[in-house]
């Protein structure tokens, strides 16, 4: 229980960035009051782990009712997570677990990013949401792995929302270089975590021995 608890929090840090995701978060924000900033954090965080719990307990069983089968999903997430590594290891921004360029200028006319683009996607984002239902397959259905998933992605959440609160301050701790250095260094684990999951999803489909 242990193991998965630790692999499911790496792999939920490293998909949602939360240090990234501050750091956005306080440039998208720049001229809003600390209530007001305090306020979105909040519930941007909420929403997102709502919204990823959902997806964590209910997704295989959409997927299943879909056709999509458990070694399918493994191989694409692993895809998926691939990509994002990638991205993490090159310090570069990508639409799978950030905002775009447009949509980046889209929410600095809102007077709430709350929603959109904070709660999706820059923290339930597409990356997530795929962690979240491979780690919650990986529990085959035992209650304690279950629930050690489950609070893992709540402890990620918890450092997000802190983040959040602190994110002005972050943005002047960290700087571009500390930034790069923690993307690169989560993004070798997360590709490696990535190749594992492919191999799995390959292995359970009789592809690969």
């Amino acid at each position: 229980m242990l193991e998965i608890a630790v692999l499911s929090f790496t792999t939920f840090f490293a998909t949602v960035s939360p240090i990234d995701v501050a750091i956005l978060f306080g440039a998208l924000t720049a001229r809003a009051s600390p209530e007001r900033k305090r306020s979105m954090a909040i519930k941007g965080t909420l929403i997102a782990t709502l919204l990823l719990t959902v997806f964590a307990v209910f997704g295989r069983d959409v997927l299943g009712w879909m056709g999509i089968s458990l070694p399918a999903l493994r191989t694409a997430g692993g895809i998926l997570l691939m990509l994002v590594a990638i991205d993490l290891v090159f310090a570069r921004p990508s639409g799978i677990s950030s905002t775009t360029v447009a949509e980046t200028n889209e929410a600095e006319g809102r007077d709430d990013i709350s929603v959109f683009p904070l709660a999706t996607p820059l923290i339930a984002g597409a990356g997530s949401i795929g962690a979240a239902i491979l780690m919650f397959a990986r529990a085959d259905g035992d209650l304690g792995r279950e629930i050690a998933v489950i609070g893992a992605l709540l402890a990620v959440m918890a450092i997000t929302l802190v983040l959040l609160l602190v994110a002005s301050r972050l943005q002047r701790f960290v700087g571009g270089t500390g930034q790069n250095v923690i993307s690169r260094v989560i993004g070798i684990l997360l590709a490696a975590l990535a190749v594992q999951f492919v191999f799995d999803g390959l292995r359970e489909a009789g592809i690969a021995g």
